[in-house]
């Protein structure tokens, strides 16, 4: 008896330690994604791909490293290191399987406020000049770099707090038109930020309010103080940069390996600016020294993070809501999944540990993904090659871009903000399909111009919520009742083989940013247990399963409609009688839920649709124009589908007649 109570004990014990097992297995994977896709990794398919993706990837993180670094004011070198190590820990941690971490204007932009506020460059004339870090840096400098590394140490802790507390959720706040605003406001003040080395002048820094305003009126009232050379071998950068791209663009479909236009022109304007001697000969400015190696890790000095709490909530986020802005998008084209919260982890560690290596606050960049799309990445294997090639720029080819003049490195950094600088063009999509996304576009970006972007940011999702919370409250519902009522006479008309056909769901609710992903899931959720089930149900099975469905805001929507027939072409049909408004994100995923349905063999109708969603919808997607899809009642579209029925029966009978 003893042996089998032990025996018995020991199994459950067995048994309790195997589901242990396998749910640290699991939270291991989502917390430690590359856990899930490394294993997966083809190095036949994906190496070659990735690999043309890294280099060209690492081009563009040590130009931008550099630019952002001195963006940030702190000295070049620290933005090569910004390349380097969030990148490795994003890759390790983050979901965005095209998402390419690093140094980030609008970060840089944001922390720059903190170092100019609490070590100006007045005080760099009240200190002597000392070399005492390894890199043979003044004092100055690596007090500047001390507290960027703070904001970036805090910023990364206010992440992964926001982790610990479940805050991805809310992300549903951060909509298209707000981050698009607010990411070419940004752009708008970075491009500002490079116009004292595109014009070779000598300009104070501004900040506060309308800084970017005061900016302009200082370079048209010191005009003269252009340097000629500097403004026109900026004029060729550019126009350089912007011919070879388009090309690239054009023929890359023809062309298997893309120029590296970026790289070409840094090679080619340093060899010409050594040789022609043109920091002394026509005053340009160039990066200067850059320190071989990387130092020993150092703790960010902790008695200022009190005094950068401000920039740290900016860094916190601006720079998550950009990086998820640009893994969602990825996901989305790419077909997976991204999970917010693990992404705010991602970004929270990717600043803390960077911290102690010298790095400015790191976030995802639009032209970095850009890019990896273009030359074809399939993984974050593309990163982590790049950041071979960083390392390399590190220890031995650094001390070589001395001489890289200012002005071509900002003309790089202009080109590679094109991407949230055409945002613009958004104004005509908001304007067609939702007036009032338009005027949160237009007061978001004036609020980031005049401001900041964590300000526009911050305007823009509260601007957000309070229209919404006021169109709400006006929205009218459709009532259970009245649903019945249209079923029952609907079902009095039709016969029961077509009514086993086709599945009415009504959406009884405002359909917009906030309740959008939950009605692609549920709506989804209903096709797949229509498409698995194959089999005729009795009267109470139908009861059971085909009830209503949840309401978009609440869970409760209203959907009576019997199982398809087996081996039936399903019909799906959309009342949207109860649709009260809608917006962009609204639209966007009722086009999204008719694609998705299209290609699972669904046929989709929707009925009672306003003029204006009629419109919206046809200019968000391509919609099949060979059969109607709009109707104005349910039983139009019950008509419609019916009628469909039989033509189709008779084509069938007649070919068999022939046959």
């Amino acid at each position: 008896m003893t042996g089998a109570k032990r025996r018995k004990k020991s199994v459950l014990w067995s048994q309790r330690n195997t589901l242990l097992c396998e749910d640290f297995k699991q939270w291991g994977r989502r917390r430690l994604p590359i856990l899930e896709w490394a294993p997966r990794y083809s190095l036949k398919e994906n190496l070659l791909p990735d690999t043309v993706s890294g280099i060209m990837l690492a081009i563009q993180q040590v130009t931008q490293g550099l630019a952002f670094a001195i963006l940030s004011s702190v000295h070049p070198v620290f933005g090569l290191y910004g390349s380097f190590f969030p990148a490795i820990i994003y890759a390790v941690f983050g979901m965005g399987r095209h998402v390419a971490t690093g140094t980030f204007a609008l970060t840089s932009l944001i922390s720059a406020n903190a170092v100019e506020r609490l070590v100006p460059a007045s005080s760099q004339n009240l200190t002597t000049p000392r070399n005492t870090s390894s890199l043979g840096l003044s004092d100055f400098e690596m007090k500047r770099i001390g507290i960027a590394a703070s904001v970036s140490f805090l910023g990364g802790v206010i992440q992964v707090a926001m982790c610990v507390l479940q805050l991805g959720s809310t992300t549903f706040l951060l909509t298209q038109p707000v981050i698009s605003a607010m990411t070419t406001g940004a752009a708008t003040h970075v491009v500002t930020s490079q116009v004292k080395y595109l014009l070779g002048m000598k300009i104070p820094y501004i900040s506060g309010p309308l800084g970017l305003f005061y900016i302009y009126t200082y370079v048209f009232e010191n005009i003269k103080a252009v340097r000629l050379e500097a403004l026109l071998l900026s004029l060729l950068s550019i126009v350089v940069l912007v011919t070879v791209k388009e090309l690239n663009e054009r023929f890359k479909r023809k062309i298997k390996v893309v120029l590296p236009v970026d790289l070409v022109l840094v090679i080619a304007a340093s060899f010409a600016c050594y040789y022609a001697n043109m920091e002394n000969t026509y005053g340009l400015e160039v990066v200067g020294h850059i320190p071989k190696g990387i130092p020993p890790p150092k703790a960010p000095p902790m008695s200022v993070l009190s005094a950068v709490i401000t920039e740290a909530f900016g860094v916190a986020l601006v720079g998550y809501a950009a990086s998820l802005a640009l893994a969602q998008g990825s996901a989305k084209k790419f077909k997976y999944s991204v999970d917010d919260n693990q992404e705010f982890l991602a970004h929270g560690l990717s600043n803390v540990i960077s911290s102690f290596f010298f790095c400015i606050p790191s976030a995802a960049a639009m032209g970095r993904t850009t890019g990896l799309y273009s030359t074809g990445a399939k993984t974050q294997v593309a990163c982590l090659i790049s950041c071979i090639f960083v390392l390399t720029v590190i220890y031995t080819i650094g001390p070589l871009l001395y001489w890289l003049p200012m002005c071509v490195l900002a003309s790089i950094i202009v080109v590679g903000l094109k991407g949230m600088l055409i945002q613009f063009r958004d104004l005509k999509k908001y304007w067609n399909v939702d007036k009032i996304d338009w005027g949160i576009w237009i007061s978001t970006y004036v609020f980031t111009i005049c401001f900041a972007a964590n300000v526009g940011l911050l305007f823009g999702v509260v601007c957000t919520i309070a229209i919404v919370i006021g169109r709400f409250s006006r929205a009218k519902t459709l009532s259970i009742e009245n649903m019945k009522e249209m079923e029952f006479k609907v079902k009095t008309e039709m016969d029961s083989e077509t009514l086993q056909q086709v599945k009415v769901i009504s959406i009884n609710n405002a359909l917009v940013f906030l309740n959008a992903k939950k009605f692609h899931t549920d709506l989804m959720n209903i096709i797949q247990k229509e498409n698995a089930s194959n089999q005729p149900l009795d009267d109470t099975s139908k009861c059971e399963q085909n009830t209503l469905l949840n309401s978009l805001s609440n869970g409760n929507c209203n959907e009576e409609a019997p199982q398809s027939c087996p081996y039936e072409k399903c019909s799906l049909i959309l009342d949207c009688s109860g649709l009260s408004f809608f917006d962009y994100s609204g639209v966007s995923m009722l086009v999204e839920v008719y694609m998705d349905c299209k290609s699972r063999s669904v046929d989709v109708s929707l009925a009672h649709c306003t003029a204006s969603l009629i419109k919206a919808m046809k200019y968000c997607g391509n919609l099949d124009s060979a059969k109607p899809i709009f109707f104005k009642s349910v039983s139009a579209a019950i008509s419609n589908i019916h009628l469909n029925r039989v033509r189709q029966n008779l084509s069938n009978l007649g070919e068999q007649s022939e046959v």
